[in-house]
């Protein structure tokens, strides 16, 4: 048989599996650079971690949980032993358009993605070992589940939300939706940091945040884009369209600082661009390039607005995962309805395209179905934790760092126990002639 393996589509979504997976350490400095200097390594191995025991357990069976055929017709979860450490999958199949471990790459890196972006909810004051179970136990009882309602687009045998018509390109309500609010739970859970909100908690390095938000946009591209798992017109419209809302919503969120706050800061430009990034996920192939603009302009602002709204109802969510992510999610999935149209890949059209109330509806009950399950089995998860373990580190080591108390070292050694290799070396045997001569 004549094997319909297309290389151009497989070398795209090879190409974009590593994409997202550069998002990760991106995701990474962009969280660590908006700590305090005292917990910079902690956050990047939150976020590491993540990507490390989500990794495993994908390949255990996260990816049969997820992909598996539903167990009977709702669509609630995928047959868990179907592709049990993935060895069923290392076959050529002549058939496929792409090798199935492509598509495995990729949403693997969906996953632990998603696992990482609550830490940013939890930093400086989680134990890392409560955070590591917080991350696996996590992702066996809402990631996986959630990931096959909406990414499993297997027939009568895929996930719910998809079959209901919710339009989800690559993860409104899988990934933003779903780690947004569990950022929040745990939050609450786990109690505000000492000294907040009177004591300012300032970012230590902008520098590495905006170096972050580069990562992460340019890693983005394969995230939206590479959901296409083809190189075909709708990974272009994805791409193009993410690439415009994200840019609309820089500018939406610095408007928004200037007139409230006097100043647009590069800080609100990071998040702007994270907004803008989360907000067009679901709808990158939904929209025209103009309704790509109207979303993420919507989003900037919104986001920016949403930001503030920790400080009146008193949750301490650290970096702002709560307003990023849960209201960039609700904004880009709910919108769908209103600017989705039928010249896009996905060939609907929204309320503003004469599509009337029915699209908007769907994504409504998509939104709310992934939050509020998302929001329950969270809460339990953290609450059994506290119980067994605990999760937060005591007064002492929070005042101290957690770096220093979770991973005895610290990020920045500026003092002369700094430096090493061949140019300590060169210092030292240069002090010595000075001291002798």
């Amino acid at each position: 048989m004549e094997s319909a393996l297309n290389t151009g589509d497989t070398a795209w979504l090879l190409t974009a599996a590593a994409l997202v997976l550069l998002m990760i350490p991106g995701l990474a400095f962009f969280y660590g650079g908006m700590v305090r200097v005292k917990s910079v390594l902690n956050m990047l191995m939150m976020v590491m971690g993540a990507l490390f025991v989500v990794g495993v357990l994908w390949v255990l069976f996260g990816y049969s949980m997820a992909f598996g055929d539903s167990y009977g017709q709702v669509g609630l979860l995928g047959n868990v032993t179907q592709y049990l450490g993935l060895e069923g999958l290392m076959a050529d199949n002549p058939e496929a358009v792409y090798p199935a471990m492509a598509f495995v790459a990729f949403q693997a890196m969906f996953a632990c993605l998603t696992v990482g972006l609550i830490a940013g909810a939890v930093a400086d004051r989680m134990k890392y070992a409560a955070w590591l179970a917080f991350a696996a136990v996590w992702a066996i009882l809402v990631y996986f589940p959630v990931a096959h309602w909406v990414f499993n687009l297997a027939g009568d045998n895929g996930g719910w939300i998809y079959k209901m018509g919710v339009i989800d390109f690559a993860g409104g309500t899988a990934v933003h939706i779903n780690a947004g609010i569990a950022g929040l739970v745990v939050a609450i859970i786990i109690g505000r940091r000492l000294g907040w909100p009177r004591t300012p908690m300032k970012p230590h390095n902008l520098t590495l945040v905006m170096i972050g938000a580069g990562l992460l946009w340019f890693g983005w591209f394969g995230f939206n884009a590479g959901s296409a798992t083809a190189a075909n017109n709708a990974a272009a419209v994805a791409f193009l369209n993410t690439f415009a809302a994200t840019c609309a919503a820089a500018i939406g969120w610095l408007l928004t600082e200037k007139i409230r706050d006097g100043h647009a800061t590069s800080l609100g430009a990071a998040s702007g661009i994270v907004a803008g990034l989360v907000a067009i996920t679901p709808a990158c192939a939904a929209v025209s390039p103009i309704g790509a603009l109207a979303i993420g302009l919507i989003a900037g602002v919104l986001c920016a607005l949403a930001v503030g709204l920790k400080y009146r109802l008193k949750y301490d969510d650290s970096l702002d995962v709560v307003g990023v992510h849960l209201v960039g999610g609700l904004v880009g999935t709910l919108l769908i309805g209103l600017f989705a149209t039928e010249a896009s890949p996905t060939g609907i059209n929204g309320l503003f395209y004469g599509g009337g109330l029915d699209q908007l509806g769907k994504q409504f009950i998509g939104a709310i179905a992934v939050l509020g399950y998302s929001l329950v089995v969270t809460a339990i998860i953290a609450l059994v934790i506290k119980a067994i373990i605990g999760l937060r580190v005591s007064e002492d080591q929070e005042v101290g760092g957690v770096d220093l108390a979770e991973h005895a070292e610290s990020g920045y050694e500026l003092g002369d126990s700094g430096g090493g290799g061949i140019f300590a070396g060169i210092g030292s045997a240069a002090r010595r002639n000075a001291e002798e001569n």
